[in-house]
């Protein structure tokens, strides 16, 4: 009876910790903007008209808009539309071809975590829009200048130009804040993410921002989100990708950790052991 009583409690213990972990698989909804801290790094050049504050509260606002089809032209002299980057995730970074620190180093850096992002979620599962807003310089030849002085050669990121109306158009549906200074301009270091219908999930902030910062949205988009005309296996699959692809700080990348599944399919071992016991005392107190 002690020996039969002993393997009960394992065998609850053991199923309640699968159930656990198989809702939180089921169940885990995407972290919402309110769940991450954002830092503000305001330019180093100061305007009169520029505030900080006032251009991260009207950041902030923007998320949950739907981005505009605005027209534009990439690097190579070709018309494109927003509607062209539908389908999937997109990172929105708007710069200024004269600047000589501050855009040449964002783009470094999102260049570093893009590529770290791609390692983990594929080539083709987001497309990057790197956007010149001074529409008196940033024409297709110098964005094309400014990409390879950055040493941007990789599919589906777009450096793109557009005319003076649709910039700012575009930075108010962004909420992308922005004014001519002494120095250049000075503005909002933010990368937009956009899901792909079309809307704004994310503001990440700064010149140099923490890796997670803009792959735990993007990861959240690509995994967590059902894709148009996808299997249940494949949704599925995605829900563990989701839940396994975890960051790892001593090396700042992304991995996929299958562990915890590992773990469970030796609890459902474990369970059927149990199980396997307790029928053969119970069919052995029968006879």
């Amino acid at each position: 009876m002690l020996l039969t009583n002993t393997v009960q409690r394992v065998s609850v213990k053991v199923a309640l910790t699968i159930a656990f972990l198989v809702g939180m698989l089921l169940s885990a909804a995407p972290l919402t903007a309110g769940q991450h801290e954002e830092h503000l790094h305001p330019p180093a050049g100061k305007s009169s008209d520029y505030d900080p504050k006032t251009a991260l509260k009207i950041s902030q606002e923007a998320i949950g808009r739907v981005v505009a089809d605005y027209q534009f032209t990439d690097s190579s002299g070709k018309r494109v539309a927003m509607h062209d980057f539908r389908g999937r995730p997109l990172v929105i970074s708007m710069i200024y071809t004269s600047c000589h620190h501050i855009c040449p180093m964002t783009t470094q850096h999102l260049k570093q975590v893009v590529k770290k992002a791609r390692n983990v979620f594929g080539d083709d599962s987001f497309t990057v829009l790197s956007i010149g807003f001074d529409t008196l310089n940033d024409k297709p030849d110098a964005m094309r200048m400014f990409a390879a002085q950055q040493g941007v050669d990789m599919p589906g990121w777009y450096f793109l130009s557009a005319d003076e109306q649709t910039i700012k158009q575009l930075a108010e549906n962004l909420g992308f804040v922005f004014f001519p200074s002494a120095k250049g301009f000075d503005h909002l270091l933010q990368a937009t993410v956009v899901d792909g219908d079309g809307k704004i999930y994310r503001q990440v902030y700064g010149m140099k921002f923490d890796t997670p910062k803009l792959i735990e949205p993007l990861k959240e988009l690509v995994y967590g989100k059902p894709q148009q005309n996808s299997s249940l296996l494949t949704h599925f699959g995605n829900r563990i990708r989701l839940f396994c692809t975890v960051y790892d700080p001593a090396s700042d990348t992304y991995r996929l950790d299958y562990s915890i599944f590992i773990g469970m399919i030796i609890g459902l071992i474990s369970m059927g052991i149990v199980g396997y016991f307790l029928v053969r005392e119970w069919k052995h107190s029968r006879s």
